[in-house]
């Protein structure tokens, strides 16, 4: 195991910059998610770690050692891609084995590697069969052995995930995360999924544009987002933001209909400002409390009620927990406590308080 310093790191493309200084810190044996829209660097910065993709400027590091300029093979790495890459002319056992066979380790230890890996995925009743003949989570599963026989310093996940249905998803989240939990190799890990950022990670690095937004624990970015971004990103359904004004005595803001909303106490700003709120930390309350919205679709799913509504020209979502007797077209008056508020600049995006 070893911990990977990232420093500065730029990639650029003639005169496109995709990469624009990017400086993260894995510790060694941490789980860290690098998550993010398409388009916005998570896997070229990947693939620069994996040495796929020159490093135009800046410093990577694996275990204290700088490795701009090493081979891809003496990286000391294992990476797993979002197709499986499997030879499909070769069984389980000799997909698992085909990287150790070229390294030239004995037969002894090949075997010995393979059964290990096959047994801590639970694939030791199919070596002997072919890619074919497996599900998709079970190839993906394969791949995954294949990197676990390297006995690398470093797992490299490229959106591993991607690829199979919502159901074997999630089961293939928890496997990973146990995964990790028995081998406790740093493991970084690329996907657009906030979902399994926020359950998968013991850090998520938030990009855009190339650059980190945020780096935090998943509840610490869910708690506070340095911005509207990272709020709008990290959660589902996405946060709500209200336009409206800081009131003289800063316990509220008004909307432009007039409604007034919390605030925590001790906000020092005052003018525009973007308020936002979570969904789920709304709930159905009475007359002449919170605000009102005209809803425009309800989606039950018996243990929550999902509530989209408009306020004025902005729209609303709430994910109630209760069954709300409510139909499309009808009012719904909605508030929330103080301290699940979040207050954000409406120039700059960046929090307040």
């Amino acid at each position: 195991m070893a911990s990977v310093q990232i420093q500065d790191v730029r990639k650029s493309y003639g005169q496109l910059q995709t990469i624009k200084g990017v400086s993260v810190e894995v510790p060694d044996g941490a789980f860290v998610v690098l998550v993010g829209p398409s388009g916005c660097g998570k896997s070229t910065l990947l693939r620069m770690i994996a040495g796929l993709e020159e490093i135009s400027g800046g410093t990577i590091r694996i275990g204290g050692k700088v490795i701009n300029d090493v081979e891809p093979k003496n990286r000391d790495i294992a990476m797993v891609f979002q197709n499986y890459a499997l030879y499909p002319h070769m069984t389980i056992a000799e997909n698992m084995a085909f990287s150790l066979k070229l390294a030239k380790r004995s037969k002894a230890e090949i075997e010995t590697r393979v059964t290990e890996a096959a047994r801590i995925l639970g694939l030791s009743d199919y070596l002997e069969r072919f890619p074919k003949q497996l599900s998709g989570g079970q190839r993906q599963r394969v791949a995954m052995g294949r990197a676990i026989v390297r006995n690398p310093q470093v797992f490299l996940f490229d959106e591993p995930l991607s690829n199979l249905d919502a159901k074997l998803r999630v089961q293939m989240r928890t496997e990973l995360k146990e995964l990790h939990a028995r081998l406790k190799t740093t493991t970084i890990y690329v996907t657009h999924d906030q979902i399994e950022a926020m359950t998968m990670a013991d850090r998520i690095v938030v990009m855009r544009d190339g650059i980190v937004e945020q780096v935090g624990a998943p509840l610490d970015l869910y708690d506070r987002p340095v911005n509207t971004f990272v709020a709008s990103f990290i959660g589902s359904p996405s946060m709500n933001f209200i336009a409206g004004t800081i009131t003289d005595d800063r316990a509220a803001i008004t909307t432009a209909n007039g409604d007034r909303l919390p605030l925590v106490q001790g906000i020092e700003a005052r003018g525009p400002v973007s308020f936002g709120i979570r969904p789920e930390h709304l709930f159905v309350t009475g007359e002449g409390k919170g605000f009102e919205i005209e809803v425009t679709a309800v989606e039950p799913t018996g243990s929550e009620t999902y509530v989209q509504g408009v306020l004025g020209d902005q729209k609303i979502s709430a994910l109630l927990r209760e069954r709300v007797a409510v139909q499309v077209g009808q009012k719904l008056r909605l508030d929330m406590a103080p301290a699940n508020v979040h207050l954000f600049d409406s120039a700059s995006g960046q929090r307040l308080g």
